[in-house]
């Protein structure tokens, strides 16, 4: 059995199309098959086209969500209801092809537990690509682990995989690297990348600079390390400063103090200072969240 997880957000208009492609490609592979949608609660009438297509075809499944809790929380949703022996992730904008899923469920039975979908040639515009090399090679750093850019959330899963990740109940969110850390045999194939079927990306510069950073803090240390290192260099050139000028007093060649270096001085020790109190802050916040142990995701209705 295969199950099809995916996210819906303002997706209206797409909904329709999105299932008769992907009931169309299961068909033809003559699978036992699943279709979970999860309405991550848009400003729009995504849940009705939901609801009526599940009417039709008892296969499709709909989750609506309470409240908006964000994409890779609807993912787990998804993978918490799902029962398929493998689970395919894609998100709803028709940009992850539903075709592709044959290809992939080919190469997983060469003895894989995951196979990504590497997006060959992205047909995303110019600014959202550099925005995500950006992000990948700045979450690259942070994290210490290998990232691709061209590997998002668009890939076959087997239950092992899916088991495992849903295991992992840390409220910062992330289905990708989740699915690279839980190890497995995996593999990537090249896909056809496709145009957005309707509307612009949710995702805005704002949303990227946040995610980037809830998965920099839930995956590395590396930050608090930065801001020690940062701390012990500035202390190292501070105490050789100080010793150039008790050698330049005692040389004569101080006369009058400087009032810019003393003021330099404290403006940048002090935003130093905010920087890694905001640091610690950040890694403290998420401790907060956890500790709460709050459901990831509310469920309002499901079909």
């Amino acid at each position: 059995m295969i199950s099809i997880v995916s996210p819906v957000y303002k997706a209206e208009n797409i909904v329709d199309e999105l299932l008769a492609r992907i009931e169309r490609v299961l068909e033809g592979m003559q699978v036992a098959y699943e279709i979970i949608l999860v309405d991550d609660c848009g400003p729009d009438n995504s849940w009705a086209k939901i609801v009526s297509n599940a009417k039709r075809n008892p296969k499709v499944r709909g989750i609506k969500l309470s409240r908006n809790f964000g994409q890779h929380h609807a993912i787990t949703a998804g993978l918490d209801a799902s029962k398929g022996d493998w689970v395919v992730v894609m998100d709803c904008d028709l940009q992850d092809r539903p075709e592709e899923i044959v290809p992939l469920y080919a190469k997983a039975q060469e003895g894989f537990d995951i196979v990504f979908a590497r997006r060959a040639v992205r047909q995303d515009k110019w600014l959202k690509r550099m925005s995500s090399a950006m992000f990948y090679r700045a979450f690259e750093y942070l994290s210490g682990l290998p990232q691709d850019g061209s590997i998002a959330n668009f890939g076959i899963y087997s239950r092992k995989t899916i088991n495992a990740i849903n295991s992992m109940r840390e409220p910062m969110r992330a289905f990708a690297p989740m699915a690279k850390w839980v190890g497995f045999r995996h593999t990537a194939i090249d896909v056809q990348h496709a145009e957005r079927f309707e509307g612009t990306t949710s995702y805005n510069w704002s949303k990227l600079i946040n995610l980037a950073l809830d998965i920099s803090i839930a995956y590395s240390e590396k930050p608090l390390r930065m801001a020690v290192k940062a701390g012990i260099s500035i202390s190292l050139l501070a105490f050789i400063y100080a010793i150039y000028n008790v050698i330049a007093y005692l040389m004569g060649w101080i006369q009058v103090s400087g009032y810019a270096s003393l003021i330099i001085s404290i403006w940048f020790f002090s935003g130093l200072i905010i920087f890694i109190l905001g640091i610690l802050g950040l890694y403290i916040g998420k401790i907060f969240d956890s500790v709460k142990d709050r459901p990831l995701y509310l469920i309002d209705q499901t079909t």
